[in-house]
């Protein structure tokens, strides 16, 4: 048998903070690009970066998951309703994301284009797959978009609460410190 675990490894640590960040950028950036009309010499730059690293993200995403599976993770402190909570918050930011993956999917290929990542590989288009495909997407986007940003808020107060008020260890382990 494994021994427990109680504290997160460098991989976990990484991926966590430097997904957090990406997604906040990817939040601000999205909100700032609504507003580019045709004139303004970001309005096919923010686009490009936007979608490619959202992509990126997508990847990165699909690895820690799969990280997950095979590294032994520390246990979850709390009430009973807390862990069901926590649990039920990872659970539901990973939906919002891949929600967010493929709706700026559909977004973006819809004209029948793919998606130029970084300059380095093309993702296909699959087309036009419902009417209205990108109108619908982007709707969509917004509200899954504001939704994760919502979702993360809630999990960074409750990962200060731990700390502050319950004194236990929850934000160390995601910080890397390891117990004494």
């Amino acid at each position: 048998m494994k021994k427990a675990v109680n504290h997160y490894d460098w991989v976990s640590v990484t991926l966590h903070w430097a997904s957090a960040v990406v997604i906040i950028g990817l939040f601000a950036v999205g909100l700032w690009m609504v507003d580019l009309n045709y004139y303004s010499s970001w309005y096919t730059v923010a686009p490009h970066w936007h979608k490619s690293v959202g992509l990126t993200l997508a990847a990165v995403t699909l690895f820690r998951l799969l990280w997950k599976t095979v590294k032994q993770q520390p246990a979850i402190e709390g009430a009973t309703w807390e862990k069901a909570l926590a649990k039920l918050a990872h659970l539901v930011i990973y939906v919002l994301l891949f929600g967010l993956f493929v709706s700026g999917y559909l977004i973006s290929t819809s004209d029948g284009r793919g998606i130029d990542v970084f300059d380095w590989l093309t993702v296909p288009s699959m087309g036009e797959l419902f009417p209205d495909q990108s109108d619908v997407a982007g709707e969509i986007h917004e509200y899954l978009a504001y939704a994760l940003i919502g979702l993360a808020t809630l999990h960074a107060v409750a990962a200060l609460k731990h700390h502050f008020v319950n004194k236990d260890n929850t934000l160390k382990k995601m910080l890397g410190v390891k117990e004494k």
